[in-house]
């Protein structure tokens, strides 16, 4: 294409490319010294102008990233968080899992900055001082070392990792409450767009916007019964039904409360008093904390060229990984696992196994092949010691 200078129209901001930058350079240095001038690529004065050409490049590329930071779908990094607080928002730091964990030993043993493991390696702190209890036991919070989304299944964490005398074993008895990775650019856009539902859609919106604005919470599941008759989840009529993932108790129920409508019943086992800063009366707020459902998988895998057990390792990390990014209530497809296996090939034409079947299910060594619905609110926690390969 010709050189065209940059300028703003009804698409935005357009700028020349690089090509047509150097080429309008060359043209414009042959019109002064002569058509004659060998401007070949080996040249000195070709080497020169395509320097130059690459800076002015650079330099209209600056100009599109300050043009795009003006606009939140088109702001990256810093420039996103400084446009998002005019929504009064914030980017959500990473933060870490935990678990609460059975200490078991000699009653009256002190363990000092203690430090557990779980069988996929990542460490877990106990609290600075931990006193075994009358019984032989003691159930602490560990903290998981590694921030993000780490999963400990039931029985996961059991490995001491600082030895100390009359300290035996450790264990826990309920799966992780799993932390988040530091938010991306594309959640926080996702976020703002939620956030302006606050004042301008439905109650429902608002309730999900503010919802997804408490910090620490991971992933929510928001349904509402407007009927006067039980609906087919089993929530009570004109009633919201919320299940959230992490977030304080405390500050949960006040996002639910700020939002829900005028005698809307809220439903849920969970139940924090709210108290109205401008009344001062009381009111019961119910919510649901996601129950995990362990998935199980079973590949039957037949290696072929470039297959190594490597290629094993990448297939059991990314079905576990699909499976810990669905949604509160969302069903595991057995097609999006054979999907989840198959990403880790570079090229598809050249394939380095073939799975031969895939069994998924809810407890171990799974003989279906079935799609697996959840509860609304149950949520899939997949581990790589409950992705099984055998290989055909």
């Amino acid at each position: 294409m010709a050189y065209i200078p940059p300028y703003l129209g009804s698409s935005g901001l357009s700028i020349p490319a690089y090509a047509d930058i150097l080429n309008d350079l060359l043209g414009q240095f042959q019109t002064i010294y002569g058509q004659n001038v060998y401007m070949g690529p080996d040249s000195a004065d070709y080497q020169f102008i395509s320097a130059v050409a690459l800076k002015i490049s650079d330099t209209m590329q600056a100009l599109q990233l300050v043009y795009n930071a003006r606009a939140p779908l088109t702001a990256i990094g810093a420039d996103l968080d400084s446009i998002v607080k005019l929504n009064g928002l914030t980017r959500k730091v990473a933060s870490y899992s935990t678990c609460p964990v059975v200490i078991t030993g000699t009653t009256g043993t002190v363990i000092t900055n203690g430090v557990v493991r779980d069988v996929n390696g990542y460490t877990w702190n106990l609290p600075p001082q931990v006193t075994i209890q009358t019984g032989g036991t003691v159930t602490v919070t560990a903290t998981c070392s590694t921030s993000g989304n780490i999963n400990a299944a039931i029985g996961q964490i059991s490995i001491i990792a600082t030895p100390t005398a009359g300290w035996t074993a450790v264990t826990n008895t309920v799966p992780a409450s799993a932390g988040q990775p530091i938010e991306t650019d594309a959640q926080l856009r996702a976020r703002q767009s939620l956030s302006v539902a606050l004042p301008s859609r439905s109650m429902l919106a608002g309730t999900q916007a503010g919802i997804a604005a408490v910090p620490g919470v991971t992933r929510y599941n928001i349904l509402e019964n407007p009927t006067n008759a039980t609906d087919s989840y089993g929530n009570p009529p004109h009633s919201i039904t919320c299940v959230v993932e992490n977030g304080t108790d405390a500050a949960v129920a006040q996002a639910i409360y700020n939002n829900r409508s005028i005698g809307c019943y809220t439903n849920g086992t969970d139940t924090v008093t709210v108290t109205d800063p401008y009344t001062g009366a009381t009111m019961p707020i119910s919510f649901y904390r996601p129950t995990y459902v362990p998935i199980y998988v079973t590949l039957n895998v037949h290696p072929l060229a470039g297959y190594s057990s490597s290629t094993g390792a990448a297939i059991q990390t990314a079905v576990a990984n699909y499976l810990n990014s669905l949604q509160i209530g969302e069903s595991i497809t057995i097609s999006a696992l054979y999907g989840a296996a198959l990403s880790v090939m570079p090229n598809l034409s050249l394939p380095m196994f073939s799975i031969k079947g895939l069994f998924a299910g809810t407890s171990p060594n799974p003989t279906t092949s079935l799609d697996i619905t959840l509860l609304f609110y149950q949520v899939a926690s997949g581990s790589i010691g409950n992705i099984s390969l055998a290989m055909v």
